[in-house]
């Protein structure tokens, strides 16, 4: 199968991220969601981020320039669904609003087109059987952000076929990227493991074990990670950590992913992390050097 129009479904954090890397390595690219309004913050962050890269000398101007004319941006889903050859589906971690968009999808996609979703834990199996071809339904899951992070999880569905993941995993190396095949289950790998760890901070943290910056300053210093687990929180959006827990809980139904009472009280508070400017870290000073939010402080 080959691959030349890429639409990208949904122009949020992940959407724009996955256009952006599509787009920097050549391919032609469009970026799909419901209003102009998301579109052009979608087009003005992808500005920024191939500014930031040029800047630090990871593209030239030829990239910069090219990367930018190779992606279109429309509300129209005839035109970005019915000429594409793959599809990757970019919306929010919701079960209901993924099979609408999929359902829509469905009605003017052509034959050979390959049906990805970036979905973090949610069913390829249960995506596919929405399709009239499930053999071309796969998970393509993105780490955020997109351009700089270089795994991909190819997610197979109990009917994806053969030739689908080996297409898509060939077409990972193209972008730069290092794909991982793993089969259909909740969480796959990264979110099976990373995102109950997250839990457990916020665990930690509510039982006054620790505080916000000794828990992540432990995890960093003493296990090697990159960053804490309470910031990792915020970096992927507290609501998104919520969603992936809801779906482990409902699927294994083991106590150990049943989410944190405080998780689930930051999310009704709108506290979501990075994206708010609040959640275990308080981002609204200085964005780049964060405080800890003042409840817990």
């Amino acid at each position: 199968m080959e691959i030349h129009l890429v639409t990208v479904v949904g122009a949020g954090t992940m959407g724009n991220g996955i256009a952006h890397t599509f787009a920097q390595y050549g391919y032609s690219v469009v970026l799909y969601d419901l209003t102009s309004t998301q579109l052009n913050k979608a087009r003005e962050i992808i500005h920024q981020n191939l500014e930031r890269q040029h800047y630090k000398g990871t593209i030239n101007e030829a990239v910069k320039a090219a990367c930018l004319g190779n992606i279109r941006f429309t509300t129209d889903k005839k035109k970005a669904f019915s000429q594409a050859d793959l599809i990757i589906e970019a919306v929010s971690e919701n079960l209901s609003t993924k099979k609408d968009v999929f359902q829509e999808i469905n009605r003017f996609i052509k034959p050979h087109c390959i049906l990805a979703s970036n979905t973090s834990s949610l069913s390829i199996t249960a995506l596919g059987a929405l399709t009239q071809d499930p053999s071309k339904v796969i998970g393509m899951h993105f780490m955020n952000p997109v351009p700089i992070m270089p795994l991909i999880e190819i997610v197979k569905g109990q009917r994806t076929d053969e030739i689908v993941v080996e297409t898509l995993y060939k077409l990972s190396q193209k972008i730069n990227k290092t794909p991982l095949v793993v089969s259909d289950s909740p969480g796959f790998v990264a979110n099976r493991i990373a995102i109950p760890m997250i839990n457990e901070a916020v665990e930690t943290l509510m039982q006054g074990v620790s505080g916000v910056t000794e828990i992540d300053r432990i995890m960093k210093l003493g296990m090697g990670h990159p960053m804490g687990p309470l910031q990792l929180a915020d970096f992927i959006g507290l609501d998104v950590c919520l969603a992936i827990l809801e779906v482990l809980y409902a699927e294994f139904g083991k106590e150990k992913y049943a989410p944190c009472i405080l998780l689930r009280r930051l999310v009704v508070a709108g506290q979501l992390g990075r994206k708010t400017d609040l959640g275990f870290y308080d981002y609204r000073t200085d964005p780049k050097n964060p405080s800890v939010a003042p409840q817990f402080s």
